[in-house]
């Protein structure tokens, strides 16, 4: 019996060490938490009877898991709530809290197909209506929490939505619509059964086209108890699920945060995944700042996955991570984006920025007093703009545009003070590029967005295109300050048309094809003033922890060298994250070989 109390008293890191994943996962509740979505299909398939219930037990607890969401709703079927309710008491009686999900996707008798390409709802229609906040109740007489998945948005044209636009962008009648039916037909209809019930909106992973199809925000964020954040960027080399770049998961959760700032989580699958896609977009997540991951669905957990032996040798791992971080502190570029405005041509370019290598963190309001700021198209609707830009150069801040946010200023004094001249033509290709009398073929075509030429700056990167050298990258420098342009093209409304995409990323980039003395020049002129050096090519991410803390990976499939210098290392030495060995050398650089989809946490 003495033995018996002893072990029990013992202190949590040696409990956690000395027993199972669901007892660490316990024992670190503040640093990081997991959970998993089970569908109303897999409620009805796995979890109908006691034997389904038990061993969905084993496997939540297999895998650290302290939360289930179990949907009430999807595709028209409705989970009895006779069935929920036993399931919820089930999981808490054992140490899992249960809560309530919601995917608002219609199905044969419940709400109204959307007009349109993909499977919405017509939210304007009364049905979608009356069914969803019906279906409210009937959760809120279970569950005290419950989650909205990823369709709470529209792209219906139909002739009652056409009416119910009038004058109005379809933008702007989504937005209004879907915010006003948010209180009408989910909130209100919840709390009249239970008037404390916390409610979550949860945003999908494609953030520059929100605006387009309902997802205001600010406004929808503002109504919510709190905010779950899609991370699902899959893998980045197949299009079944777009062309998405791993740096998205971040991108995604940074930027809805600092429109929200009611981010508590990140949610992920398995879609289109290998395993190490699969634990990519958990270090994402963590890095981004999550502090709950929310694995979608159970159903994969029940068909296996490689990824889910990953996920639990990696769980202390990742909680480690999470306890370190300190955004607070972070050094970073930061790339302005404010809501409900139109990318154009630079669709998911801050993607593609973090793919660089360049430190990179996403902000909605304008950055006081960053040392440097990168203003792509969706910057331009800020009317302020251009005097923002003159003050920052006045104060010596290093300013980076896109010659797409030029273009939509629409300002020939903002195109005068760049020192550039804008052509009509664009988009446009090249397999060339040219650099300190240098050249290089490229193995994809680089899009840039049009002609340009130099009238007050310097070329520092050229592009050949049928024989003329376009400038990619263009420096103009002041007293104080300076002002670059980047001449690149990512995604437009045309190339999602040219292959049917509505989302995500319709194609691969040659932009991560480039040269890497090209990338560095690229990488340079992001963070020079932030006084750290990375020298690795495209797709190695370099990410800041704060707390003189710096995290890299390697997204390539092949090993990569990686040089990594900034003044806290070269000053008191570093160390690697998790074991604590010496990282630097004699001259405080990190030198070292990343494996194939290796990272390395700098301490």
């Amino acid at each position: 019996m003495k033995k018996l109390l002893w072990i029990l008293w013992l202190p949590a890191a040696v409990w956690a060490q000395a027993n199972d994943l669901f007892t660490l996962s316990q024992s670190r509740q503040r640093d990081l938490r997991l959970s998993v979505y089970v569908t109303a299909d897999d409620i009805v398939h796995y979890l109908s009877d006691e034997a389904g219930r038990r061993e969905a037990l084993s496997v939540l607890r297999g895998h650290g898991m302290s939360k289930v969401f179990l949907e009430f709703h999807r595709g028209g079927l409705v989970v009895d709530a006779s069935l929920l309710k036993t399931n919820r008491t089930f999981f808490e009686n054992n140490g899992i809290r249960a809560v309530g999900g919601i995917a608002t996707v219609p199905g044969k008798n419940f709400g109204v197909h959307q007009e349109a390409q993909l499977g919405w709802f017509n939210w304007q229609n009364p049905k979608t209506q009356m069914d969803v906040a019906d279906v409210m109740r009937m959760a809120a007489s279970v569950f005290d929490e419950i989650i909205i998945d990823d369709f709470f948005c529209t792209g219906d044209t139909s002739a009652e939505s056409r009416t119910a636009k009038g004058d109005r962008s379809w933008s702007e009648y989504r937005r209004e619509l879907l915010s006003d039916l948010a209180t009408r037909v989910m909130l209100e209809p919840a709390r009249q059964v239970r008037p404390d019930i916390r409610i979550i909106i949860k945003y999908p992973q494609w953030y520059d086209r929100f605006h387009l199809f309902g997802y205001d925000i600010a406004k929808k964020s503002a109504l919510f108890s709190s905010v779950w954040v899609g991370t699902e960027t899959r893998g980045a080399n197949t299009q079944r699920y777009g062309f998405v770049q791993p740096f998205e998961g971040f991108v995604n959760y940074r930027w809805i945060n600092s429109v929200s700032g009611k981010n508590q989580g990140a949610w992920f699958d398995h879609g289109d995944c290998d395993a190490i896609d699969f634990i990519d977009q958990a270090y994402m997540s963590v890095l981004a700042g999550a502090k709950e991951l929310t694995v979608f669905s159970y159903g994969v957990f029940m068909q296996g996955h490689g990824g889910h032996h990953q996920l639990r040798r990696d769980w202390e791992r990742l909680a480690d991570l999470s306890a370190a971080l300190d955004a607070s502190s972070e050094m970073a570029v930061y790339g302005y984006k404010p809501a409900n405005h139109d990318a154009g041509s630079d669709l998911y370019i801050f993607d593609y920025i973090g793919m660089l290598g360049i430190p990179f963190a996403p902000v909605s309001q304008w950055p006081v007093d960053q040392a440097v700021v990168f203003l792509p198209t969706q910057a331009a609707g800020d009317p302020a703009v251009y005097r923002k830009i003159q003050n920052a150069l006045k104060q010596g801040r290093r300013i980076i545009v896109t010659a797409g946010f030029l273009r939509q200023c629409k300002n020939p004094a903002l195109t005068e003070l760049a020192g550039v001249r804008l052509g009509s033509q664009g988009p446009i290709e090249s397999q060339r590029v040219l650099w300190n009398g240098q050249s290089a073929e490229l193995t994809l075509p680089l899009k840039l967005a049009g002609p340009l030429t130099c009238t007050k700056s310097q070329v520092l990167v050229q592009a050949d295109h049928v024989g003329a050298s376009i400038p990619l990258l263009t420096e103009r420098r002041f007293k104080q300050g300076q002002l670059f342009v980047l001449n690149t093209h990512t995604f437009s409304q045309a190339d999602f048309d040219l292959v049917g995409e509505v989302l995500l990323a319709p194609s691969r980039l040659g932009l991560l094809a480039l040269p890497q003395p090209v990338v560095q020049i690229l990488r340079d002129t992001f963070v020079q003033p932030l006084t750290i050096e990375l020298q690795a090519p495209a797709r190695v991410t370099c990410q800041s922890m704060g707390r003189n803390q710096w995290f890299i990976q390697n997204f390539n499939d092949v090993p990569v060298d990686v040089s990594f210098a900034a003044p806290v290392v070269s000053k008191q030495g570093a160390k690697e994250g998790w074991s604590g060995r010496p990282l630097a050398d004699a001259d405080g650089r990190v030198r070292t070989t990343l494996g194939a989809r290796e990272r390395l946490w700098i301490r």
